[in-house]
């Protein structure tokens, strides 16, 4: 399992299963995975701007953002690009794509790159059928990302293997981005994933 290195004290890392898949095994259910939890955090943390001016925390670390703008820069997506920030929570990320790099649009007719830091995560905790919520997760982003569009996500609880089987569909892997190592036991590790989706050309959309 990756560790959380955005600070979280390992909160977004609950215990699971290692027998098989994770699919099968499943996340130990956790109020992380409701939408109540996030609108009270963020509801919080929109007092705390308002009251101090704290723009709050940003998930998995100011290094993790800056690695998606720099891949972005490498790869020259366009500055007027549709760009969706899934789970957004206190809309840093998007600020700093605005400010250096992205010309701000309000066009919403398909999404060129969609990203995810640590929404995923959170969805695999929901504690209501968290393995359908994830599956309407893929159908979503399928709908929303452009054909030959990307899609890049960072994760602290699903290894490089694990979301290679779950985007086996209609994604075709990309890129991995450089993260944190770690070393414990005589192993090592990374302390997140995070890679490059590209939807395929031939994904066929089987929920019509």
């Amino acid at each position: 399992m990756n560790a959380d290195a955005g600070g979280h004290s390992g909160a977004a890392v609950p215990a699971r299963s290692r027998e098989g898949s994770p699919v099968a095994a499943d996340f130990v259910p956790s109020a992380l995975g409701t939408r109540e939890h996030w609108d009270a955090v963020y509801e919080r943390e929109l007092r705390t701007f308002q009251e101090y001016g704290d723009t709050g925390e940003i998930w998995f670390g100011e290094e993790s953002m800056n690695r998606l703008i720099r891949w972005m820069q490498k790869h020259k997506i366009p500055s007027d690009a549709s760009v969706l920030d899934i789970g957004t929570g206190n809309g840093v990320f998007l600020v700093e794509l605005v400010e250096d790099f992205l010309s701000l649009s309000t066009k919403l007719s398909g999404f060129h790159v969609c990203v995810d830091k640590g929404t995923f995560d959170a969805i695999s905790l929901n504690p209501d059928n968290a393995v359908e919520k994830r599956k309407q997760y893929v159908k979503s982003l399928s709908r929303v990302l452009e054909v030959k569009g990307f899609f890049l996500i960072t994760s602290c609880n699903w290894t490089k293997a694990e979301l290679l089987d779950v985007f086996s569909e209609g994604f075709e892997l990309f890129e991995e981005l450089p993260t944190p190592k770690f070393s414990f036991g005589g192993r090592s590790g990374n302390t997140v994933a995070a890679l490059v989706f590209q939807k395929s050309e031939t994904f066929l959309d089987k929920v019509s």
